[in-house]
């Protein structure tokens, strides 16, 4: 294998794997801003590519890291950006083999990230099947509430929900698990009902969720009932993974998540009518936010 300090770095895939590949990039003014700090930049940078990774039931292994930096970037900032992203790196066992540096107007992060995956154990959003209950980890819109809270500039002391917002956690873990459990996945970056409705076209179904099985903080239970739901619902930069998992294989997946720390709840399933339906504490359906999910060509605040 060849890394950094040849024109191109050379990787052997183990036989009987699949090389899952992901591209992700993180531009200044769209997805952080002046709030963050370089080790926060750095970190979810590579987070976000780990994610989809994660989704796709992969084992994170190598990535490669393109910088486009403006005249402001000194060696002080680029070195809490490698910071941020080599601690992240160390805690997923990930090797940097390569990258690139240019001049730009902006600050951009682009990180490629390539893992294996078994064949059998490789996810994808087209594997659902009707009937299968919807897994999510962790707890759903802390991240735009942490946006929310940033917007006012940097607090001393940070919530859960700023974290969840300035350095998120990919679930590495969970991902190396699910390929054994789940049919498809997706991680949840644009939001929970907009990252829904892209595994329910891919798998050509519709699904059911129940509003009061939505994983809540207690950070977000402490606002509105309506204004925590639509959060949770709507709010991108989660980077939660859901899963299509057959009702047999639910209770396992969860217990076997439970054993690596992090929670999976139930929130509802898939059906074969088209659209998704919102229900109530009492069964009854209510209608969908009419916002949607995280918009990328939207400049952060």
């Amino acid at each position: 294998m060849a890394g950094p300090g040849d024109d191109c770095a050379l990787t052997r895939v183990r036989p009987g794997w699949l090389l899952v590949s992901k591209v992700d990039q993180l531009v200044e003014g769209v997805h952080f801003s002046d709030v963050f700090r370089p080790e926060e930049i750095g970190h979810k940078a590579l987070a976000v590519a780990l994610s989809d990774l994660a989704a796709a039931g992969a084992i994170p292994r190598w990535i490669l890291v393109a910088l486009s930096l403006p005249p402001w970037v000194d060696d002080r900032f680029l070195s809490g950006i490698a910071r941020g992203m080599s601690r992240l790196a160390h805690e997923s066992q990930v090797k940097l083999v390569g990258g690139n540096l240019s001049r730009a107007e902006l600050l951009s992060l682009t990180v490629t990230a390539l893992g294996e995956a078994r064949p059998a154990h490789a996810l994808r959003r087209s594997g659902a099947r009707a009937g299968h209950e919807l897994l999510v980890t962790g707890t759903l819109g802390d991240a735009a509430l942490g946006l929310r809270l940033l917007t006012a500039g940097r607090p001393t002391r940070l919530t859960k929900a700023a974290r969840a917002q300035l350095a998120p956690n990919p679930r590495v873990e969970v991902g190396k698990l699910a390929g054994r459990y789940a049919a498809a996945g997706i991680d949840l970056s644009d939001g929970l009902l907009q990252d829904l409705g892209h595994l329910c076209e891919r798998s050509r179904l519709g699904a059911e969720l129940e509003l009061a099985a939505l994983p809540l903080s207690p950070e977000l239970r402490r606002l509105a009932p309506q204004a925590a739901r639509e959060l949770a619902l709507i709010g991108g930069e989660d980077y939660e993974l859901l899963f299509a998992v057959p009702p047999d294989a639910a209770g396992p997946f969860r217990r076997a998540a439970a054993r690596k720390g992090v929670a999976l709840t139930r929130i509802g399933r898939l059906r074969r009518a088209a659209g998704i339906r919102l229900l109530d504490e009492e069964g009854v359906e209510v209608p969908l936010p009419a916002a949607g999910g995280w918009d990328h060509f939207r400049p952060a605040t």
